[in-house]
């Protein structure tokens, strides 16, 4: 073999080493990049005449597997999805109180209901007793602060979905628009027979960003573009500008409801809100018009229901801050008057300035409707108390034994809690039955709220469980292992010294040569 020869090969060599040097690199600094796939080098021997001629450093690959990477990715946005909304839950989970602690002593809403039931109790022994009608007082004042905070907890956190919501949309079009450029890249590289390795790992990080905000897949075309659609096959653009999705910062009322007075997310102008589903874009959504909005019309039937109640047996004690009920509040919205009850749900100003009418009553009572077998079924006649005496407890007894109990009277069922028909837009319902005394309507109401909160942490705790499963699959395949690397740094290293002193050894032989041809 000549000295070219061995020059030509010894060089070649330093190029294809120093070429995988910097692959080796790049994977190490990049273990940890979420969608990053490991980096090979494409290097191989050259051969001229059945005689070695050194090494061609080919395009730079990808190790992955696409269908287990696109089971990754979707699985990422049902993780992102259950986090977000267990996230959303969390503060009214740890405002509804222990449901474990001693009856009475927990903040729960049946035990402010229990607390106040106890006061009248209580007060029915001596009702004319100044302190025990400022106990019954203080008591629902205790039950409506507890639905107002409930209620206002309910409206913070939807809030804060909205906003996140908007902010899931600028992340969405970053990563679309980032995808897009680098697709552009991409081909053309391809086109030109250039590396796009780096691109194509860029790209994948970008669409593991995308994933955890929006359940998306992708599809990779014989150009090397990718193509993006929803869960349910919207098509989302990738070119680069503003956009594509668009929606516009709001701050919403309990009144507002989507679609109607809240901003939709649209695509070149069109309500795509319904499409975009998973991640923390779609959680985000969910909260804001489903799971919060259900809480809420929860929260407002129970109250309507324990004002109308009381206001039937002749003590008008919970109303609005205008004194008004719900169904004649002009503050209230639809249906029937009670939404957004919860939030301004106080005790009466005018037994709060009297509170001797916890004792003779706030309302006269009409008896109900007799039917044609002599059945009432309504309430039974009761006029606000002027002559019975300081310790009747006529209105008491009406109270307890049918305001909180489950009969309007003997044998008479009491009315339910609307359970169908809630929210702004009428279509929402509850779970549970409201045919039930307060007390264990206020019961279902929160077991039924725990309920979903108890599933959306379960169901997170056994996605998560998918999601790492998943992860260590494509690790498996596509992950860097910073061990493999180093060693072959090593050997990467032991072969550009060896290269090197060949290119050496070569030039010193043409030194020595040079010196002994030349005079």
């Amino acid at each position: 073999m000549g000295l070219n020869a061995s020059l030509s090969i010894a060089t070649s060599g330093l190029a294809a080493v120093q070429s995988e040097l910097a692959v080796a690199s790049q994977n190490v600094a990049n273990a940890n990049t979420a969608g990053y796939a490991v980096e090979t080098s494409a290097v191989s021997s050259l051969t001229a005449g059945g005689q070695p001629d050194g090494v061609l450093v080919g395009l730079t690959g990808r190790t992955v597997d696409t269908a287990l990477q696109n089971s990754l990715y979707s699985q990422n946005a049902t993780v992102s999805a259950l986090s977000t909304i267990n996230n959303g839950l969390a503060p009214i989970e740890a405002l509804q109180g222990s449901t474990s602690a001693d009856s009475g002593s927990s903040n729960t809403l049946s035990d402010s209901v229990g607390n106040l039931q106890t006061s009248l109790i209580t007060l029915e022994t001596e009702p004319s007793n100044d302190a025990g009608q400022g106990a019954v007082i203080s008591a629902a004042q205790t039950l409506s602060s507890n639905i107002q905070d409930t209620a206002s907890a309910y409206q913070t956190q939807r809030q804060a979905a909205q906003d996140s919501l908007a902010d899931d949309v600028n992340t969405a079009n970053s990563n679309l628009q980032l995808i897009g450029s680098l697709s552009k890249q991409i081909v053309a590289g391809q086109i030109n027979n250039i590396s796009t390795a780096d691109l194509e790992n860029q790209r994948a990080v970008a669409e593991t960003a995308l994933s955890n905000v929006l359940s998306v897949k992708f599809t990779e075309t014989s150009s090397g573009n990718v193509l993006v659609t929803t869960a349910n096959g919207l098509a989302l653009p990738t070119t680069a500008g503003p956009g594509p999705l668009e929606t516009t910062d709001a701050t919403i009322g309990v009144g507002d409801a989507y679609p109607g007075t809240i901003p939709a997310i649209t695509l070149n102008g069109r309500d795509v809100t319904t499409s975009l589903t998973g991640g923390s874009l779609g959680a985000n959504i969910q909260l804001r018009d489903q799971i919060l909005p259900t809480a809420q019309a929860e929260l407002d039937s129970f109250s309507q229901t324990l004002a109308s109640r009381f206001n039937a047996q002749g003590l008008t004690l919970f109303t609005d801050s205008n004194g008004n009920l719900p169904s004649s509040s002009t503050t209230a919205t639809t249906p029937a008057g009670q939404v957004g009850f919860a939030n301004v749900i106080q005790v009466n100003p005018a037994v709060i300035s009297n509170p001797s009418a916890i004792r003779d009553g706030t309302t006269d009572v009409t008896g109900g409707i007799v039917a044609s077998n002599g059945t009432s079924s309504g309430a039974t006649d009761f006029t606000v108390n002027t002559s019975r005496g300081a310790d009747d407890t006529t209105l008491l007894d009406r109270v307890l034994d049918y305001a909180l109990g489950s009969d309007v009277q003997s044998g008479v069922s009491q009315t339910a809690a609307a359970s169908s028909g809630l929210g702004v837009s009428g279509t929402l319902s509850s779970p549970y039955s409201g045919s039930t005394d307060l007390t264990s309507l206020a019961s279902a109401l929160t077991g039924a709220q725990a309920e979903t909160i108890d599933d959306v942490t379960s169901n997170l705790t056994n996605e998560t469980a998918v999601q790492s499963s998943l992860s260590s699959k494509v690790a498996g395949v596509s992950g860097v292992s910073v061990d493999d690397e180093l060693s072959s740094i090593v050997t990467l290293q032991n072969a550009y010294a060896a290269n090197a002193k060949v290119v050496t050894a070569v030039q010193a032989l043409f030194t020595d040569l040079l010196a002994a041809i030349t005079p």
